[in-house]
């Protein structure tokens, strides 16, 4: 082999070599993505304080506050939802669930002829448990967190004013509806017993600035 060739085979390598590196400065320069010297936007998420109270839930009404203003009529619409599972009328069939005839103060899975689930059956405590204006409240505002293992499917009411006013449209399902709580009964019950004690505590102690009388001289 010559020095001609020599040189031909050494060009055409250097040649290919020249190609292969200009092609790979100029797709880095097409496809090259640095990041930006200042970010468009950052999302930042807030971390919870270490130590800190969450902040207290809204109290409940009591419900015989709010069966004080609630409304039948107004219930009655609401219980529309219901008449898919349970009937209203005296001596009325049994659906998916019981008849609800008169349920105010009956007791816990009582009715004749319906097959109660193992939770409602628990929750009855022998039959001891009746349907109480606070029972039926709790119940209805979520029925599987109150009864564990009941076989009742509706999620509930969550709005307090809804579930009074179904209440009281029950109340009205009986030939004698039963009283209703008295509102406040709660609140009075919570006041300490030695509250009305205080006044004649009071009136035990002498009046502020009066001494007691000395005792007269003994006669000489």
């Amino acid at each position: 082999m010559d020095s001609s060739e020599v040189n031909k085979l050494l060009g055409g390598f250097l040649g290919t070599c020249f190609i292969v590196f200009s092609i790979g400065l100029v797709s880095d320069g097409l496809f090259a993505s640095p990041a930006p010297e200042k970010p468009g936007f950052a999302i930042e998420a807030q971390e919870p304080t270490e130590g800190g109270a969450a902040a207290p839930a809204a109290a409940e009404k009591p419900i015989a506050d709010l069966l004080a203003t609630a409304s039948a009529d107004a219930g009655a619409a609401i219980f529309k939802k219901c008449q898919a599972c349970h009937s209203g009328e005296k001596g009325g069939p049994n659906k998916v669930g019981p008849d609800l005839w008169d349920i105010v103060d009956r007791p816990v899975a009582s009715h004749e002829g319906f097959a109660y689930s193992a939770g409602m059956k628990e929750y009855s405590k022998g039959g001891t448990e009746k349907w109480t204006y606070e029972n039926i409240n709790r119940f209805i505002t979520s029925p599987k967190k109150d009864v564990k293992g009941t076989a009742m499917g509706f999620a509930g009411l969550p709005k307090e004013e809804d579930r009074a006013n179904v209440i009281a449209y029950l109340r009205t399902l009986s030939d004698n509806p039963k009283p209703l709580p008295q509102p406040g009964a709660a609140a009075d019950a919570s006041k300490p017993a030695d509250a009305a004690a205080k006044p004649a505590d009071a009136a035990a102690k002498p009046a502020e600035g009066n001494a007691p009388a000395k005792p007269a001289a003994p006669a000489q």
